[in-house]
């Protein structure tokens, strides 16, 4: 593993933020603390004002205010929804009360931690599908305060660990947004609780612009241990493309000091290939994020420049897991120690508590880095080594009395499959497993008790109620998303697992908005998350494209449930010797 500074010029950020505090006549930034009145979805939501009369792009962020976007105010709360979909027909949840908690924890997904002053991000593509979901997603003021966000949401959990202390957190993929270095180091650093410069290259506007100052950030309580899954975003380029594929100068551009210029990706990947507009970068002394050296090639006279960085370079997928041996919070590897980070073999697992027969599944379903193919990266997918690694634990978990969730990136069955969803199970041959023969596996395993994912940027639940639900209602499971941090409704999730005084599970499921202080950059996201989601006007409420009856709405983008699952007879058995 090469050490952070590897390249005489990697430290420059570094230095850069030691020169700029020296000239301040001080030794640390200080941080951005949240509102304390901390609160969680059961007591109340965000909710988004009307969408105004007035079309904006997503880029025209200095017109928000003016024509009304971004306006929110809290609304009432998401209660839980006692859910039994899983169950046999005929069961009485209400005579059922909580025997015993075994289990609390709360998943972060999507940060996307975002280098906006990097020359090979896709910021000019917003513009062509202006609202359509992708835009925000490629452009909006939310890459303006990413590590800010994530700030917030790290002081939110360390509130509620203060109220009801979980046992570990565990994050669901696309840390970073475009494989970057510097992302990925900033998204880590956040969470240790270090000084953070987020801007690269000249640093532009670092000493007067709020968004580019260097603070430091508060850390996640040293108590809680936290986990890493690994995303597509963090192994390819934005999340798309192999890094070494389609275009032979992908690598390169990262560190070039010329911004890239592409074709349309959306309308075809190999369009990357394409020389028609340069995709700009957010120039960091405009209070705004304006964006600038961006729009068709015939309308410059040669090639815009930036201020080149070591820093932005793109991290292997080996390279991505050895970073969070770099930390100073635990566990060091936050999972990767026990997986084969030199293979860049991404699955582990763990058992959170010792005294809990529960163990936590991490399953890297992302698509390879070699697999030759030319299509939008975000489906879901298992090679044979990972396919054959994920049914050696689940049968391992059923024979020595396991109850088992599964964390992975993508989800499954809320996507039609591919080619109709760049987001659904992958269909190509080289996946080592279909769609319906995975979820026949998992219906196999009656201590599966659910599949927890990120991807979507959305907080459906779904049943997968049992082949044989008569007789054999244990085979059932859940599957539940988290939102992500980046767009509306920016929020993380907790889960609180209970033994019944049936011998029945219940898994509480809670979405929580980062507490934010009016002024402080976190809050300002908030504003510009809603005016992003007002803009491309995409429903993501009542998302369910599979239209399944088991996924209901979404109030406000969130939705809070109680989870009945029942357990086979050896794990009842087991659970009551434990929990007499």
């Amino acid at each position: 593993m090469k050490p952070s500074c590897w390249h005489k010029k990697s430290c420059f950020s570094v230095l850069f933020s030691i020169l700029v505090l020296s000239s301040a006549g001080y030794s640390e930034p200080k941080g951005y603390p949240i509102d304390p009145d901390v609160h969680t979805t059961l007591e109340r939501t965000i909710v988004p004002g009307a969408r105004p009369a007035k079309e904006l792009r997503l880029d025209e962020v200095s017109k928000y205010d003016r024509y009304g976007y971004g306006a929110w105010t809290f609304g009432a709360p998401a209660l839980l929804e006692k859910r039994t979909d899983i169950m046999e027909s005929g069961y009485d949840a209400a005579a059922a009360t909580k025997k015993a908690k075994l289990l609390n924890f709360f998943t972060i997904s999507d940060i996307h931690i975002t280098d906006k002053e990097s020359p090979n991000q896709g910021i000019y593509l917003s513009r062509l599908y202006n609202t359509m979901g992708i835009s925000a997603s490629l452009q909006s003021g939310v890459m303006l305060y990413s590590t800010h966000v994530l700030d917030a949401a790290v002081q939110t959990a360390n509130a509620l660990h203060k109220k009801n202390p979980f046992d570990f957190g565990i994050s669901l993929g696309d840390a970073a947004n475009s494989t970057q270095y510097n992302e990925t180091r900033w998204y880590i650093d956040v969470l240790d609780g270090k000084v953070i410069t987020p801007s690269s290259g000249a640093h532009l506007g670092a000493d007067t612009i709020e968004y580019q100052r260097p603070f430091k950030a508060a850390g996640l309580d040293k108590s809680i241990p936290w986990y890493q899954t690994i995303g597509n975003h963090d192994h390819f380029w934005l999340g798309s493309v192999l890094v070494d594929n389609i275009r032979k100068d992908l690598r390169q551009s990262y560190t070039s000091d010329e911004v890239i210029a592409m074709g349309d990706i959306l309308r075809n990947p190999a369009g990357l290939n394409s020389h028609d507009y340069y995709m700009g970068v957010i120039d960091g002394l405009t209070p705004y994020g304006d964006i600038i050296k961006a729009g068709p090639v015939g309308n410059f006279s040669s090639p815009p420049k930036v201020a080149a960085d070591p820093d932005r370079r793109s991290l292997y997928r080996t390279e991505w897991m050895k970073e969070f041996f770099n930390t100073t919070s635990t566990p060091v590897g936050h999972g990767f120690n026990l997986a084969d980070a030199e293979k860049g073999f991404a699955c582990y697992s763990f058992v959170p508590r010792s005294s809990v027969p529960i163990k936590v599944i991490v399953l890297d379903n992302t698509q390879n880095d070699n697999d030759g193919s030319y299509d939008i990266h975000g489906h879901g997918f298992l090679d044979k080594e990972r396919w054959d690694w994920l049914k050696k634990e689940l049968s391992e978990g059923d024979s020595t009395g396991q109850l088992m969730i599964i964390a992975a990136h993508v989800p499954i069955s809320v996507e039609v499959t591919a080619p109709r969803s760049e987001m659904g199970w992958w269909t190509d041959p080289k996946n080592a497993v279909t769609l319906p023969e995975l979820v026949a596996e998992l219906h196999s395993h009656p201590n599966l008790l659910m599949w927890i994912s990120g991807h979507r940027h959305l907080n459906t639940v779904k049943a997968f109620i049992s082949p044989d639900p008569v007789n054999a209602p244990e085979k059932g499971f859940w599957e539940v998303e988290t939102a992500s941090l980046r767009d509306f409704p920016q929020q993380f999730r907790t889960f609180e697992i209970f033994l019944n005084s049936d011998n029945t599970i219940s898994i509480n499921i809670v979405n929580v908005d980062p507490s934010v202080k009016d002024g402080t950059p976190a809050a300002v996201s908030r504003k510009y998350a809603v005016a992003a989601q007002q803009i491309v006007n995409i429903d993501i409420y009542n998302n369910n494209p599979t239209k399944d009856p088991t996924i209901k709405p979404m109030p406000t983008g969130s939705y809070n449930a109680e989870l009945v699952k029942r357990l086979s007879r050896d794990m009842t058995a087991k659970m009551k010797s434990l929990f007499p």
